[in-house]
């Protein structure tokens, strides 16, 4: 029913409202937790294009529900709306007729605009929808945001869900596996005192520069095809050059694609802090971010979903999708035993950098390739 020459035909009639929509959400400053701008964005335009129906959620998740009222085999299809970036005021934004560059340009702000304008085609054609979806904007899927968004939608549709699709890769990347991580914020506490006066009290920052060393020395624990690493992300503290620091704070993780091994490095950190600690240094952690891994999905429907857009890969550019793990929204949705997939619709590179940037003649397939496997998703 709608062909390939159809959904590219329709693609390129819709360029010029794609790159207005790409432009406009990138001058939307959305550090994770603080989405409200592009959620209302995002509301008055569905509401505008699709008509009534779309709703902001306690998360800042935008949903627009398609056919799915009283659906309890739901397919959801997302693009987050926060950038890894933490600013508040508009960030630079150029357009050279070849190269888009902004800072969170590409991830997630060109799936975002594909994924609102695949609505659109759906609306428009009226397409029969077995299941219903659910068109999602959602909040918080960067850094400490710990997947809010994604969280709530699955508390608020519980076991109405059977797939999951994120606009949220580079074309032709897949992610059909996801990686775990703990976070924490890791704060020492000493008495401190004047360089000179109080030399040889503890030094907090001393102390948690012990932390990260005892960190950087871990042996991972090795499972075949599986991987772990680890990182310390910031660290900050002291209060001058001749100041004994009384706080140091740092941010630091783990990750991993298997439960055993995160397991294994939970208990080798909470060793690490727990060393730490002694009658003069105060050592406070708290875990800020908890990323599940893979949950018991069936790997029949999983490679289901990923024929699908491998599938409309091969058909629609002539390329081959490439798989791969990663921390992204479909953490959640994989955790519980429902099959998800995170997909690329544009080609760009310096992802989580001011140097951030998208290939503009690639939005064009992009869109086209997001509407079939949308499509596909569906069963059409």
């Amino acid at each position: 029913m709608f062909s390939n020459e159809l959904i590219k035909a329709y693609a390129k009639e819709h360029m010029e409202e794609l790159f207005k929509i790409h432009r406009e959400l990138c001058l939307i400053p959305a550090p994770s937790h603080h989405e409200e701008k592009r959620a209302e964005y995002c509301k008055r335009w569905f509401d505008e294009n699709l008509g009534d129906g779309a709703y902001i959620d306690n998360a800042l998740n935008v949903i627009y529900p398609y056919s799915s009222e009283g659906s309890n085999r739901l397919s959801v299809v997302c693009a987050h709306t926060d950038t890894v970036f933490p600013d508040t005021e508009p960030m630079p934004f150029s357009d050279d007729g070849e190269t888009i560059r902004c800072p969170g340009v590409g991830d997630d702000t060109a799936s975002l605009a594909v994924m609102m304008i695949v609505a659109r085609f759906f609306v428009e054609h009226k397409v029969e929808a077995p299941g219903g979806i659910l068109f999602v904007a959602n909040s918080c899927e960067e850094g400490l945001g710990n997947l809010k968004g994604t969280r709530q939608l699955f508390k608020d549709y519980d076991g109405r869900i059977k797939q999951f699709v994120s606009f949220d890769a580079k074309t032709p990347g897949m992610a059909s596996r996801c990686v775990g991580s703990h976070r924490y914020l890791v704060e020492v506490k000493t008495e401190g005192g004047h360089s000179w006066g109080a030399f040889g009290k503890k030094n907090a920052i001393a102390e948690l520069a012990g932390i990260a060393r005892e960190i950087y020395n871990t042996v991972l624990p090795v499972k075949e095809g599986e991987r772990v690493t680890y990182n310390v992300g910031t660290i900050e503290g002291g209060t001058s050059v001749n100041t004994i620091a009384q706080y140091a704070k740092m941010l630091c993780e783990y990750r991993s694609t298997d439960r055993e091994l995160l397991g294994s490095m939970e208990k080798r950190f909470a060793d690490i802090f727990e060393s730490a600690r002694c009658d003069d240094v105060e050592v406070i952690v708290t875990k800020v971010g908890d990323r599940p891994c893979m949950g018991d999905v069936d790997m029949k429907e999983q490679q289901k979903l990923m024929d699908v857009y491998s599938n409309t890969v091969s058909k629609m550019l002539g390329l081959v999708a490439t798989t791969h793990a990663g921390s992204t929204d479909c953490n959640i949705p994989l955790s519980l035993g429902i099959p998800a997939i995170a997909v690329g619709v544009y080609e760009g590179g310096g992802t989580h950098t001011r140097e951030e940037w998208v290939k503009k003649a690639s939005m064009e397939p992009g869109l086209g390739l997001g509407i079939k496997t949308v499509l596909g998703l569906v069963g059409m």
